[in-house]
């Protein structure tokens, strides 16, 4: 098994396959056989993990396994303590309440530089939050602190559960090393789905041939 930590650049795509002009991982990793567990937006920057490990990765990137991803947002503004709160809560987002976010303000991370730079209005300030949360809907965090009244400018993934960054620079990957670092991860085992949610499996003494009656018997 091959897993590894990447330290995704801004503006790469998560994925392997060409796209135009923009940049892909194909363009950092050459490692036969692996695929992220999981994706990071176009936009974002920091931790991904792929593997070959087909199970692993299922579960990894499987939003019932509840596992936690650490974030660290620059974002638009002097973040209040109400605002933090409300992260803290939970939110009402277009496609519904988010889960409490564990939330904080953090002072300024030594990070390599972005380029482009992050465009700064001025007189206008920035604040750094991280942001433990362990759900996987689309543009979560953006949208988010976006709900709060802090545009997000920066967003950097630190930490995959007990995976994290440290050592790696913007299209650098180390080797995971199973025995001390995927223990967490292999023993994710995803929540079954809502009751309402499962799919109904047909009862085994009824065809489903096109064509035949499926009148319900009173």
């Amino acid at each position: 098994m091959t897993t590894l930590a990447f330290c995704k650049p801004f503006r790469v795509l998560c994925q392997f396959s060409p796209s135009g002009d923009k940049r892909t991982l194909a363009d950092y990793i050459d490692t036969p056989g692996i695929y992220p567990a999981g994706r990071l937006d176009y936009d974002s920057e920091g931790l991904l993990i792929l593997t070959d490990d087909g199970p692993l990765q299922h579960r990894i990137s499987d939003p019932r396994s509840k596992l936690e991803k650490t974030y660290w947002a620059q974002v638009e503004g002097e973040i209040s303590d109400p605002a933090l709160q409300q992260l803290r809560d939970g939110l009402m987002l277009k496609d519904g309440a988010t889960a409490p976010a564990k939330a904080k303000v953090l002072q300024v991370p030594a990070l390599w530089p972005r380029n482009p730079p992050i465009r700064q209005r001025q007189n206008i300030p920035t604040s750094w939050i991280e942001l433990r949360i362990s759900e996987g809907r689309n543009r979560q965090v953006r949208r988010m602190t976006a709900a709060v009244g802090h545009p997000t400018l920066r967003l950097i993934r630190s930490a995959i559960g007990s995976i994290t960054l440290a050592g790696l620079q913007p299209g650098e990957s180390r080797n995971i090393v199973p025995e001390q670092e995927l223990t967490e991860l292999q023993s994710l085992r995803p929540e079954p789905a809502p009751r309402h949610l499962q799919a109904r499996r047909p009862h085994p003494h009824k065809s489903n041939r096109p064509g035949r009656s499926s009148r319900r018997r009173s």
